[in-house]
């Protein structure tokens, strides 16, 4: 089965250098304080992020996601609470 190129994924199945936006994220799934963190860093719905890079070891922890001309580390935990779509 192939994936259309516009339906949702989560941000933590992306690769290096692809970009995405963010059409939605699962607050609850994430503790209070970290999703006040998250969207004062402009990680919210609607923002375009694109995958920098990502760590080497094991869980392949952290994802360093590039928003706007930041660059921001998120736990594989957190972006996996994020459904977005490939540009």
């Amino acid at each position: 089965m192939t994936q259309l190129a516009d339906s949702p994924v989560t941000l933590d199945t992306l690769a290096p250098l692809d970009r995405a936006e963010i059409m939605s994220v699962d607050w609850a799934a994430l503790a209070p304080d970290e999703g006040k963190r998250l969207r004062a860093l402009g990680i919210d719905t609607g923002a375009r992020v694109a995958i920098a890079h990502r760590g080497v070891f094991f869980g392949k922890d952290p994802i360093a996601l590039l928003v706007g001309r930041t660059t921001i580390a998120v736990r594989r935990v957190h972006a996996r609470a994020m459904q977005v779509v490939k540009l």
